[in-house]
């Protein structure tokens, strides 16, 4: 039996989420409907990072057990099976001890928003037509990475065990009329990017301060966190397994 990376990239907005659901139509289901007809075979896939409803990636990672081999070659004859919004970026066959999730060394995230309307963009950021601080944002931002226990940005329904995380990138982008949030640690909690997005914007239109943001880290009190920033925005842009990990 051999164990097999998939290199995904989607647009979320179809979808309920990266991870089957009962009734619901998500991305695994589409992958694992597709690798059933080209494999003539049922596999299970397991993925890397879970992104919820209407959530994107650039890059996002399956990996599933074949007794087979499979070339890159045949990510072409993989792509024509599946929805438009939905592309594998590349196949490799991995150690069989390898594990997509567990090993993953960081992920990073990008959260944007606009303030201009653009139908263009719709899709993919969140339109936000407020004025912001962005050098009271960038220093919001700073703070993040002063913490590692984030039980205030987790919401509830989780099995996790540990609120921490370790972030080493947080920082705000300006890109005219595009704000960009980029984030990157070895984990994320449930809603975590999208708490941390929304309660910054309140820090940033002056509804909250940077010593609020600390005191909500510091208490872990979630109902300060504002979780209603919508999953349009969100995207993964990367996961990382370190220099060597894949030969």
């Amino acid at each position: 039996m051999s164990r097999y990376f998939l290199e995904v990239s989607y647009k979320g907005t179809a979808y309920a989420g990266f991870q089957v659901q009962q009734n619901a139509l998500t991305v695994q289901e589409e992958v694992e409907k597709a690798l059933e007809v080209f494999l003539r075979e049922r596999v299970v896939c397991t993925g890397s990072s879970r992104t919820d409803a209407g959530v994107h990636a650039r890059q996002n990672y399956f990996h599933f057990d074949f007794n087979g081999e499979i070339g890159e070659r045949n990510v072409y004859n993989i792509n024509a099976l599946l929805p438009g919004d939905i592309a594998v970026k590349s196949l490799r066959e991995v150690a069989a001890d390898a594990h997509c999730r567990f090993d993953a060394k960081w992920r990073e995230y990008v959260y944007r928003i606009y303030g201009k309307k653009d139908p263009f963009i719709a899709d993919t950021a969140y339109f936000f037509p407020y004025t912001l601080d962005m050098a009271v944002m960038a220093e919001v931002a700073a703070v993040v990475k002063e913490y590692e226990e984030f039980e205030a940005f987790s919401k509830r329904r989780t099995q996790v065990k540990t609120y921490s995380c370790k972030v080493m990138e947080s920082i705000w982008e300006d890109e005219g009329d595009v704000k960009i949030y980029r984030v990157r640690a070895n984990r994320f909690l449930r809603g975590m990017v999208r708490g941390l997005v929304g309660t910054m914007l309140q820090v940033g239109r002056g509804k909250n301060s940077v010593d609020g943001f600390r005191k909500i880290i510091e208490q872990g009190n979630q109902a300060d966190v504002d979780f209603s920033v919508p999953g349009s925005g969100l995207c993964l842009e990367r996961v990382e397994f370190g220099d060597g990990y894949f030969g």
